[in-house]
């Protein structure tokens, strides 16, 4: 007896691997709820960093040009997919109410240091107000 495979029935087994791994790193991130800033972002930035999904936090977007090499546009596009990847996980660990007011940054860079000046208010208001007592 011969068996034929089709090329998706054998991606299919790692396609599945794949999000399992995904959905137990997203599993460990807490939602931000604007108590737990810190924690929040450790457990973003380790997630990408296993992930190898921080290159958009690590470096700036490459500009390309008309006569940009093939290893520049390769550059671009692992750029852009860690970028697409990383907003993604990171408003997937945003609450809707935090997340709104962030909805115009397309770089996760941005979109990430945002979050983290509107937290920082937050924590020198917090602040002040455990100073006064």
């Amino acid at each position: 007896m011969v068996y034929v495979f089709i090329n998706a029935d054998i991606n299919r087994p790692k396609a599945n691997a794949n999000c399992d791994i995904i959905a137990s790193n997203l599993n460990h991130i807490p939602v931000l709820n604007g108590t737990n800033f810190k924690e929040w972002k450790e457990n973003i930035m380790l997630v990408l960093g296993c992930m190898d999904l921080d290159l958009a936090l690590r470096i700036e977007q490459p500009i390309l040009t008309a006569t940009s090499s093939v290893e520049n546009k390769r550059d671009a596009e692992k750029w852009d997919r860690s970028n697409r990847m990383s907003l993604m996980i990171i408003k997937y660990g945003v609450s809707e109410a935090f997340r709104g007011a962030n909805e115009r940054s397309i770089n996760a860079k941005d979109f990430l240091a945002e979050i983290e000046q509107r937290f920082a208010k937050n924590d020198k208001a917090e602040t002040s107000t455990f100073c006064k007592r």
